[in-house]
């Protein structure tokens, strides 16, 4: 089981590692805004880079929410920094991931997605996702 200095440490690595990647997410946002089309390909370099890290975290974070949810309710009270931590990096996550859609939308508006990578009509509906969840909940 992991310590509580280590959870807080890793869920502090991966904060700053969200910030790097809503820093890339907002360059590209203020370059999709300009009426020129600019070269993408800095941000997609960034981006590729960046998401093998972001992948090793979010495996570190899941394990280190199942071995916190084991931790007494004693122990958890002893360390809140954790929940405020984790609570920060899934706000965070939500902030990147819609910042990411509207970059997504300024790119499908400019033509700039090949058909292939068009996203799922879906995505579109606002209860898809939480349907989803819920089914998987219920299996």
């Amino acid at each position: 089981m992991s310590s509580p200095r280590e959870i807080i440490d890793d869920l502090k690595s991966r904060l700053a590692l969200c910030h790097e990647l809503l820093n890339v997410i907002e360059r590209e946002a203020h370059a999709l805004r300009r009426v020129d089309t600019p070269s993408l390909f800095e941000f997609y370099q960034l981006r590729k880079n960046l998401l093998p890290r972001l992948n090793q975290s979010l495996d570190t974070l899941r394990r280190h929410r199942v071995n916190w949810k084991k931790f007494s309710p004693d122990e958890r009270a002893r360390h809140p920094e954790i929940g405020a931590l984790l609570r920060h990096n899934q706000d965070l996550t939500m902030k990147i991931i819609l910042l990411d859609r509207e970059n997504e939308q300024s790119l499908l508006r400019r033509g700039l997605v090949p058909a292939r990578e068009l996203p799922s009509a879906n995505r579109q509906r606002p209860n898809f996702v939480a349907n989803l969840y819920r089914r998987q909940g219920s299996s």
